[in-house]
């Protein structure tokens, strides 16, 4: 079979045909986790970014199913749908391609390789400090071959083959590139993620695997929307405004604020993102009709949902969604100066953070990390005049600042890694300062917070020349393995050895799920044992996977 060209339909297989193979796919990617713990993301987080992704396009109707709509809704659901660092690169990826291939009616060998180039440059450019020896490197260096070899391989199927090939070469040189890799006896995790998402297309597209359109929408049409989580959270009497209203509107105008201002008149919970021909708007209100009414003067609509809120309530606990996102303050629209957003998971973490007066938390952190629009939502539902969001995550940053740009409010993005940090900047927080000020001596004080992280291995390692048995526990810090061993309190209590220093006076203990609070007491009695004059205090944090959790300050 010799194919010269993709058109749309091709083009949606492909994607398709992409998510699915990552889909069957993203355990071994999972497995790839530098750190051979129970919660590497990395496969999960590329598939649930690309299945927005697919679930976006599934809902274009025929007439639309252009190159260009094809690509763009493909961007615009992998944007609000990106989960953890892979995630959103892997969004931006599609983000350039989709500029790539802007007013293309067909795709030969050269625009496939010219897009794919714009695609590696827009995810470089979205990395603050690009590493090489990561997914992107992978992409890097298969858009630029693929550009050498456009000029004379025209049949599509014989040029992915090579693409792939030598996406292949440049994933198994990546432990070469980064020590971390070589040392831990993988390859990068992303790369070989972008790897399955190039392969599924070329599968697609050879017809060596069954895509089935119509059962990939209905499947799509039956997923709850993003916005459900916030219903569970209301009382049926403290709902305002009763219709949550949801469209796309296919327009010439990149300019809409001034829509996105007209419309905060009827409602609350806004959402207007998009561009490059497509907005996304999301808005609860009571009077869809001249919502929509004001959309038509921008262009035409599709994808429209109007749910009563107040009916759906009753009726959406029996549903479940894949991320809930809990608002606590039950006097929504009061006005605050401060709102903060905390990703946490653990019933005694979660009640920490509400303490410490944060307002909408959300569940997430190792093993699901939550998308964008998780974020976003969140964003758009608190009511402070200034807007503080804790990752506590090192892979949920990215997200956090991808949902930053797309809100039109005060929002700051604190780089918290782990939950400890996320902790200490809130205690360090102080209303009557200024927001800058606030700002900069939250960052101060999660610097001095040094955290462990107790958990069990799932593969043979070997990580700075220390090795690891499967089921091995492990204590890590800072990034590295620094204890081992068989038993749960004396790999704990390493751990805590090597990083206590001079300045160090207190250790907070969080225990999980599996530990019961007589051993996490026995712990902690140990390390008074050896540190007389700290303060040792020990919390419920009820995480999962992670037997402790430490904070030393």
């Amino acid at each position: 079979m010799n194919i010269t060209y993709i058109d749309g339909f091709m083009l949606k297989k492909a994607f398709i045909g992409a998510a699915n193979l990552l889909e069957k796919n993203k355990e071994e990617v999972n497995s790839l986790n530098v750190f051979p713990v129970p919660d590497g993301d990395t496969g999960t987080n590329m598939y649930l970014t690309l299945k927005s992704a697919v679930n976006q396009i599934s809902k274009l109707d025929d007439y639309e199913e252009s190159i260009s709509r094809i690509a763009l809704a493909a961007s615009n659901g992998s944007l609000m749908g990106a989960r953890g660092n892979s995630g959103v690169i892997l969004s931006q990826l599609l983000r350039g391609f989709s500029n790539g291939v802007k007013g293309k009616e067909k795709l030969d060998t050269i625009a496939i390789a010219n897009a794919f180039k714009m695609a590696s440059d827009t995810a470089y450019k979205a990395v603050m400090k690009p590493t090489e020896g990561t997914i992107l490197t992978v992409a890097r260096e298969s858009a630029e071959y693929a550009l050498s070899i456009s000029d004379t391989e025209k049949d599509i199927l014989k040029f992915m083959e090579k693409v792939i090939k030598h996406a292949n070469e440049v994933l198994d040189r990546t432990p070469e590139m980064l020590k971390v890799l070589k040392d831990a006896g993988v390859v990068d995790a992303g790369g070989k993620g972008l790897i399955f998402v190039l392969t599924g297309a070329y599968y697609a597209i050879a017809n060596k695997e069954f895509v089935d359109m119509e059962e990939t929408k209905k499947e799509m049409e039956k997923e709850v929307t993003h916005e459900t989580p916030f219903l569970k959270e209301l009382d049926t009497s403290d709902i305002k405004y009763g219709y949550c209203t949801e469209f796309m509107i296919n327009t010439n105008i990149d300019d809409y604020d001034a829509f996105r201002n007209e419309i905060s008149a009827f409602g609350d919970s806004l959402l207007v993102v998009g561009g490059e021909g497509l907005i996304k708007v999301h808005i609860h209100t009571n009077n869809p009709g001249i919502v929509l009414e004001k959309a038509l003067n921008l262009g035409e609509l599709s994808d429209i949902k109007i749910d009563n809120m107040r009916y759906q309530h009753r009726h959406i606990l029996a549903k479940e969604n894949d991320t809930e996102v809990h608002v606590e303050s039950k006097n929504e629209k009061a006005y605050k100066k401060y709102s903060f957003i905390s990703v946490s998971v653990g019933e005694g973490l979660d009640n920490i953070f509400k303490e410490l007066n944060v307002d909408c938390i959300i569940p997430g952190g190792q093993t699901m990390n939550p998308s964008t629009e998780d974020i976003l939502n969140a964003i758009e539902k608190v009511n402070g005049e200034y807007i503080i969001v804790l990752p506590n995550n090192g892979n949920i940053i990215l997200a956090a600042e991808q949902a930053r740009e797309l809100s039109n409010k005060n929002v700051y993005v604190l780089p918290t890694k782990t939950i400890p940090e996320g902790i200490s900047s809130l205690i360090a927080f102080d209303p009557e300062l200024e927001v800058e000020e606030n700002i900069e001596n939250m960052k101060e004080a999660f610097k001095h917070v040094i955290t462990g992280q107790v958990t069990y291995s799932v593969r043979d390692s070997e990580i700075n020349n220390k090795k690891i048995n499967k089921n091995d526990i492990i204590g890590i810090s800072k990034g590295e393995v620094v204890s081992n061993g068989n038993n749960i309190e004396e790999v704990s209590f390493n751990l805590i050895k090597s990083i206590v220093n001079e300045n160090s006076s207190l250790i907070t203990i969080y225990y999980g799920n599996g530990i019961e609070e007589d051993e996490a007491e026995r712990l902690a009695d140990l390390i008074k044992s050896e540190y007389e004059d700290f303060d040792v205090e020990v919390l419920y944090g009820g995480q999962p996977l992670y037997y402790y959790i430490f904070s030393v300050e």
